[in-house]
């Protein structure tokens, strides 16, 4: 059997974050800062919503682009956020989470040899998906001086006649960067004449603080016809294990990715679909309270970093804060390993998240204040301890 698997597959590595998970869930007392999920449970109207359509026996398969209340809520949910209007009946796609988004949106434009712009650090998933549709991933280092922000110079620099996409992750995992309008506007700049389409992933748009609102690069003028906007309900509804996502872009692009879904996957969850309208229409409080929640553990976690003596910028998206551990002398994974092993606490390597990661620790605070505060404690022993 060992023959017969691919080789592109054979040689690709096991995700970074899942080692360590994997040997925590083997020991006790483990408090973990790893996992970027949050702690809510779904907003109980959605449960409801759910549990009534299985009780009525709603579980037939959807259309392939999925139902059509829940595109139109999505459409004028995308017009109120992000002020980008999409037809329903040809502009949107329901997909299995947005990673089902990034591997058909990469599959329906990426042909052997192409190349595909990657800000990192950034999401594990990316560089598998662009290799894995046969294409060449193309590193852009984002660094702490720029707030892990893109820029247009480090974008220019990297573009060749062999470009075909750029992933756009903000806001990011694992750093807590954002892009505001200032930095997007200087990116269009690069991108308004060149044919290169934009996989902007926006998983992470409600999860913006200090009074910064996300601004979606499909907003610009000339950049709705060259952009695929992908978003769920995981993150921001709390909805992980619902496996419910979109995809948002022009005609063409979402036909041609609709043919690949309707050939794998047929369609999204039905029960999921339902519950993804009554998210849409009625927790937009829900929303906004555990955002608020998230801003607090977040400065909580913040300082906490900070009054350690660790360097940390402050992240203004996502539910990540990306601490440097250089002043340690060791290695991410050094640092992870010994953190595990003598204190019991787990956090990702920054190398997980791309090479560039090195010398950087990813902590989510997607976890109760409780546990923050427990964590910061065993953390703040075990720099103590090191640093003699």
């Amino acid at each position: 059997m060992k023959n017969l698997i691919a080789k592109q597959i054979a040689e690709m590595p096991y995700s970074g974050i899942r080692r360590f998970f994997d040997l925590a869930s083997t020991m006790k007392d483990v408090v973990s800062l790893g996992v970027g999920e949050p702690d809510f449970d779904t907003p109980w109207t959605v449960r409801d919503t759910a549990i009534n359509v299985l009780e009525k026996g709603k579980t037939t398969y959807t259309s392939n682009s999925g139902l059509i209340e829940l595109r139109e809520e999505i459409s004028r949910y995308l017009k109120n956020t992000i002020k980008t209007e999409y037809d329903p009946n040809g502009e949107i796609l329901v997909t299995v989470g947005a990673s089902e988004g990034i591997d058909l949106g990469l599959r329906a434009v990426i042909e052997r040899g192409d190349e595909v712009l990657l800000p990192e650090p950034s999401y594990v998933s990316y560089k598998p998906c662009i290799q894995m549709a046969g294409g060449i991933p193309v590193i852009i280092t984002t660094k702490e001086e720029n707030e892990f922000r893109l820029t247009a110079e480090e974008l220019k620099e990297k573009i060749t006649d062999k470009t075909k996409a750029l992933i756009l992750p903000y806001p990011n995992n694992p750093t807590g960067a954002i892009m505001e309008e200032k930095d997007l506007k200087a990116i269009v700049e690069v991108l308004k004449d060149k044919d290169i389409l934009v996989i902007s992933d926006e998983i992470y748009s409600e999860l913006t603080y200090g009074n910064r609102k996300h601004v979606s690069i499909s907003s610009f003028e000339g950049m709705r016809d060259k952009t695929l906007v992908l978003n769920g309900f995981s993150k921001s509804f709390a909805m992980t294990g619902w496996r419910l996502g979109y995809a948002a872009g022009p005609h063409e692009l979402i036909d041609a990715m609709r043919k690949i879904h309707q050939y794998t996957i047929m369609c999204a969850p039905t029960v999921s679909q339902h519950a993804g309208i009554e998210a849409l229409r009625n927790c937009e409080k829900n929303v906004e309270n555990m955002r608020k929640e998230y801003d607090v553990r977040r400065r909580i976690m913040l300082k906490g970093f900070r009054d350690m003596g660790l360097e940390c910028f402050e992240a203004l998206g996502a539910f990540y804060l990306f601490p440097s551990i250089k002043s340690t002398g060791m290695t991410s994974d050094e640092f992870c390993e010994k953190l595990l092993e003598r204190k019991r606490v787990a956090v990702v390597p920054g190398t997980a998240l791309g090479d560039c990661g090195e010398g950087f620790i990813r902590c989510s605070y997607a976890y109760s204040v409780n546990d923050i505060n427990h964590a910061l404690d065993r953390i703040a022993e075990f720099i103590s301890e090191i640093r003699g």
